[in-house]
């Protein structure tokens, strides 16, 4: 199913949405693992590089948006729904968020360790 298809389902059963927008987007790595973790409600937040928003020219993502998460097959797998969105230093990032990220054991130090190669990769 694409995301059309899965947002035209979705609007049918949930018609109070018809009017709302949704981005269909795939996890920059990992992408059917992530998607896998997130259909699991296993994955529940994500943290993208605040910079490269304005380099990509790309919005920051807004609280009570839609979101259909693709497998690298371009898929859709799941809707989500942002409910919160917080901007804050890489240091600052909390246990908390790095648990509902989903991955690997799930701590903050396996966090930092791949969200360091990820952004520096993303960086270069």
């Amino acid at each position: 199913m694409n995301a059309e298809q899965m947002w035209e389902n979705f609007v049918k059963q949930q018609p109070e949405y018809k009017d709302s927008h949704y981005s269909a987007w795939c996890y920059g790595t990992l992408v059917d693992e992530l998607a896998e973790l997130t259909v699991k409600n296993i994955k529940t937040t994500t943290a993208s590089a605040y910079e490269l928003y304005a380099v990509d020219n790309d919005p920051i993502p807004q609280e009570n948006e839609f979101n259909i998460i693709l497998n690298s097959k371009d898929e859709a797998v799941c809707i989500t729904k942002t409910t919160k969105v917080s901007i804050v230093p890489f240091m600052e990032v909390s246990a908390d968020h790095a648990f509902k990220e989903g991955e690997g054991d799930r701590s903050l130090k396996f966090w930092r360790e791949e969200h360091t190669k990820l952004f520096t990769q993303w960086y270069e």
